[in-house]
């Protein structure tokens, strides 16, 4: 009777502390936002000032504001829990600003609203109605701009990017390329050292090494038929050192160098 009793006082004391560090970690949380929530299969915290850390893991979850981040293990660290580093099926979806991302690894600084993605990036600007892909993104919030490296590929209605390197501003709608850059737009084709697009009102700028093909009427509904698969038109497209610039007699007429 005497051990029963004891036994039911170690648990009760244990669940004690545990809604106490919880009750610590929102208060932490609810200093910079509105509202946080979490879960997952697993949990686990040290909570000695200046080396807070909390792991949490399967099916791991953290609701902040509009802001939902899944992931198979997430770690909160830092100041007032000012970090979290995810890893495994991550899914970041803000429903207030028409986002969603998924990726395999990621930092998210919850201070300055800046998230650092790796591995198989995937970002789905529903708003603007543009797709960016590639194996670095790394987005801020407050601007809402994002930077894309790394076989990065942008995909938008009669659209189709392939280049190394992108900036993206979701406000402006503007669209930067570089890094051997090649534009796919209503079945022509433009090349050149910087690629910029304003995405709104469909203006394309060419800088340095300028060249592409414009197709006649009738190419055209052929290659739009071929845009519907951008990813593998992009990948099976000839590199730049492939085509000799300025030129191409199978398909259309040549762009001229800039001067």
């Amino acid at each position: 009777m005497i051990k029963n009793q004891i036994k039911a006082v170690k648990v009760n004391n244990r669940q004690c502390i545990i809604l106490f560090i919880i009750a610590g970690m929102l208060i932490c949380w609810n200093a910079a936002a509105d509202t946080f929530e979490f879960s997952g299969d697993r949990f686990s915290t040290i909570m000695s000032k200046g080396r807070e850390y909390t792991i949490l893991s399967g099916n791991a979850k953290i609701i902040s504001d509009s802001t939902t981040i899944t992931a198979q293990k997430i770690e909160l660290y830092g100041d007032d829990y000012r970090f979290a580093e995810c890893s495994g099926m991550i899914r970041v979806e803000d429903s207030e600003k028409g986002l969603l991302i998924t990726a395999e690894k990621m930092v998210f600084d919850r201070k300055e609203d800046i998230s650092r993605l790796e591995g198989a990036v995937v970002m789905e600007d529903l708003r603007n109605e543009v797709v960016a892909k590639g194996n670095y993104l790394e987005y801020f919030g407050k601007t809402e701009k994002a930077t894309v490296q790394i076989g990065v590929r942008i995909l938008k209605e009669d659209m189709a990017c392939r280049a190394e390197f992108a900036g993206y501003s979701r406000n402006d709608e503007i669209l930067e390329l570089s890094g051997l850059p090649v534009v796919h737009w209503k079945g022509d084709v433009y090349r050149a050292l910087k690629i910029t697009v304003n995405l709104d009102t469909d203006e394309i700028f060419l800088e340095g090494n300028v060249s592409g093909t414009i197709y006649t009427e009738q190419e055209t509904e052929e290659s739009e038929e071929q845009l519907q698969g951008a990813d593998s038109l992009l990948d099976a497209y000839p590199q730049q050192d492939e085509v000799e610039s300025g030129t191409d007699a199978d398909t259309g007429t040549s762009i001229p160098e800039k001067e």
